[in-house]
């Protein structure tokens, strides 16, 4: 029997060249192989061109598609240097993500037929198997590896076998039919009884490095540690039979229910029952791959997020008890108390994997500890909108794999469903949908404390912002050390014997000085006119995290996530508040302090005689004030009447550091300075602003 089961995802650890080869020509045919089976179940060749629903593309696209992604994989790695088929890897390159229910692609494609996409695939995959067999193979196969791009294409091809697979059960019968490769499962019986089981409290840990042994998509890789209270989950999966007494009670009419989101879509479909519930003269049925049957009561319910949400909504006001879906750390606390293994060379104990059916099964037939199904059967919902995990990285050839669902509207699944094979089975595996999307997916429910806020998973796109994101956490660049970080440690040497209790960052921009002073003060305040500035530091403080995309060329960009953890600023947030404020008109408040930072300020001032004449007022006497600025005088930021200096004045050169002297003079000494301290500010991959900033530090004598 095990040489029957479908092939698993390789150790890519493997030091041996022919063993690394053997499996990789194995797990990519196989692959190929079923995939190719699955399209055999359309009845004739128009079943490829009849669109299965409105929002994605007919399945001749997805029968070409998955082929086509390894041959611009494959390119973007060298590992081959020519297109096999520019036209059809033009027509088959970029797939449909429904953003919407009502998002209708309207656009008009010439499908080649299907005997010429039979060819192409035939074409790739003597390609790869080419590939497998001759091309150079560096071991052991890792993120960085231009192998990556094969196994990339195998387990890409493994996700579309499911998702096309829904396509198909979507298909009108008359489309389809039965296959012997895609047996169902013929058992079914009552529903058992449904009932809550106690979780204890528990740590969860996901650490996925890329020097992992088994492939994994971008947004597994990185860490994530949380504590997850006790809560109750019950034992089963939603079965049919349990979903009926909400269908039954007019769920789908009853507003209350749904959320916003839910009730537009609802309102949108005119949904009254589960999309694969048939309702016949003969009573209900449901629709499998390729053919329908008598209601099996005992399997579990598929639905979308939002009829899975409106049905715990329902209980929660039928029985009183706080009913929700579960988060994805409490689906992990689930897996990890379960004691189940990762799949291996026997069939799993679990519908999952194509071990067992083509379809699902009675939801008490695999146990898992005390509940069944934690994994395998259906996917399961999740309220976690899917995020990165601190120290998250794109993949160079696949930069938007997850990043375009990091939008707080494509919700986790998880657990996989009969069909999830290869990464789709593994612990770590990480996908999303959009909430009206329709998967192999149903729910369990949990009874529990409040939800906590996952980190934001949106990525500053706002060029301005983003290159100050860069400028003040990035990385460094031609061994210019970080701006912020360089003017803290300047000034910390001006405070040795002086009181360090408050300290002021006027004009703070995104804040990473300001941190940088809470290493040193009991409390600081940064200042910015700007609030999207501003915003980035509470940002910090709130989720420890900030993402940020750069500009590279044109419109490709990279993606970076910084944390404060990274920088070992964690431990000093606390003691850090940002308000937004004019630096020429601060409020009261804003006063007794030790130390004030005035960076690259002065000469975006609009009034910057009015700041430095009034600024003695927020320093306490003996205090440190420090000013860094290029002097970069423009009469778009500053009136030309208004410059301290960079101008002549009696004939003579009157510079930015004469003024200074002048207007602070009264209150004033210059303890130190001036001194030119570098910057750089990334703009593009290879366009950069080099810039030296003056430095003056003043102590108030009076």
């Amino acid at each position: 029997m095990t040489e029957l089961l479908f092939s698993r995802t390789p150790n890519l650890r493997l030091t041996d060249d022919n063993t690394m080869r053997a499996q990789l020509r194995d797990y990519f045919l196989t692959t190929f192989d079923r995939y190719e089976s699955l399209f055999e179940t359309l009845a004739n060749d128009d079943a490829f061109y009849t669109k299965a629903i409105s929002l994605r593309h007919p399945l001749i696209f997805y029968y070409g598609h998955t082929a086509t992604f390894f041959v611009n994989k494959l390119l973007l790695t060298r590992l081959i240097s020519e297109r096999l088929d520019a036209r059809l890897e033009s027509i088959f390159a970029v797939g449909v993500d429904e953003m919407s229910w009502d998002d209708l692609d309207g656009t008009r494609y010439e499908w080649p037929s299907v005997a010429e996409v039979k060819t192409y695939r035939d074409q790739v995959r003597a390609l790869v198997v080419n590939l497998i067999d001759n091309a150079p193979l560096e071991l052991p196969i890792d993120w960085h590896n231009p192998w990556w791009a094969i196994i990339m294409g195998i387990e890409h091809e493994r996700i579309h076998l499911e998702t096309s697979s829904v396509l198909i059960r979507q298909h009108k019968l008359a489309n389809v039919k039965p296959h012997p490769l895609w047996q169902t499962c013929k058992a079914t019986a009552s529903a058992p009884r449904n009932e809550l089981i106690e979780v204890p409290a528990g740590e969860v840990l996901l650490s996925k490095e890329k020097s992992d042994p088994f492939y994994g998509w971008d947004n597994e890789y990185g860490v994530h540690q949380a504590d997850v209270a006790a809560f109750k989950a019950s034992r089963f999966l939603v079965s049919n039979q349990e979903f009926l007494a909400f269908v039954e009670a007019k769920g789908y009419q009853t507003a209350e229910y749904w959320a916003e989101e839910g009730r537009a879509w609802q309102a949108f479909s005119q949904a009254t029952h589960p999309t694969f519930w048939v309702q016949t003269e003969q009573g209900w049925h449901l629709r499998l791959m390729t053919k329908e049957i008598a209601m099996p009561w005992d399997w579990p319910v598929e639905v979308n997020y939002h009829e899975a949400k409106a049905f715990c909504n329902w209980k929660k006001k039928t029985t009183g008890e706080a009913v929700r879906l579960p988060t994805e750390d409490e689906w992990y606390r689930l897996y990890d108390l379960s004691g189940i293994k990762e799949v291996g060379t026997e069939p799993v104990c679990a519908n999952l994997h194509l071990d067992h059916f083509a379809s699902s099964c009675p939801v008490n037939q695999f146990a898992h500890g005390d509940f069944f199904d934690v994994v395998g059967n259906v996917w399961q919902w999740t309220e976690t909108p899917i995020y990165p995990f601190d120290g998250f990285d794109v993949h160079p050839i696949y930069d938007d794999f997850t990043t375009p669902t990091f939008d707080e509207r494509h919700n986790l699944i998880k657990g996989g469903s009969w069909i999830s094979c290869g990464n789709e089975s593994l612990r770590s595996s990480r996908y999303a949908f959009r909430r009206h999307f329709f998967q192999h997916a149903g729910f369990r429910y949990v009874v529990g404390e409040e939800i906590n806020t996952v980190p934001g998973s949106h990525y500053e796109t706002d060029k301005l912002l983003s290159e100050y994101a860069e400028f003040h956490y990035g990385d460094e660049y031609f061994s210019v050390p970080n701006f912020s970080k360089a003017l803290v440690d300047l000034g910390m040497k001006a405070m040795i014997d002086k009181p360090r209790r408050t300290a002021l960052d006027i004009g703070c921009a995104s804040g990473r000085a300001t941190f940088e002073l809470a290493r040193y003060f009991e409390a600081v305040t940064g200042v910015d006119f700007s609030a999207r500035f501003i915003g980035q530091g509470v940002q910090l403080i709130k989720e420890g995290a900030l993402r940020y995309t750069l500009t590279d060329e044109g419109e490709l960009v990279s993606y970076k996530s910084r944390n404060l953890a990274d920088l070992d600023l964690q431990d000093v947030a606390h003691k850090v508040e940002f308000f937004q404020g004019d630096a020429c008109n601060l409020k009261p408040q804003f006063s007794g302090y030790d130390f004030i930072l005035a960076a690259n300020l002065i000469d975006r001032l609009y009034n910057p005689a009015k700041f430095l004449r009034s600024i003695h007022e927020r320093l306490n006497v003996g205090g440190i004030l420090m000013l860094a600025s290029p002097y970069t005088w423009l009469e778009e930021h500053t009136p030309r009447a208004d410059w301290v200096g960079g101008f002549k004045k009696d004939g003579e050169s009157f510079t930015t550091l004469d003024g200074l002297t002048q207007l602070l003079g009264e209150h004033f000494t210059l303890r130190k300075g001036p001194q030119e301290v570098p910057f750089v500010i990334r703009e593009t991959k290879r366009k950069f602003q080099h810039t030296l900033s003056e430095v003056t530090l003043w102590e108030r004598v009076k």
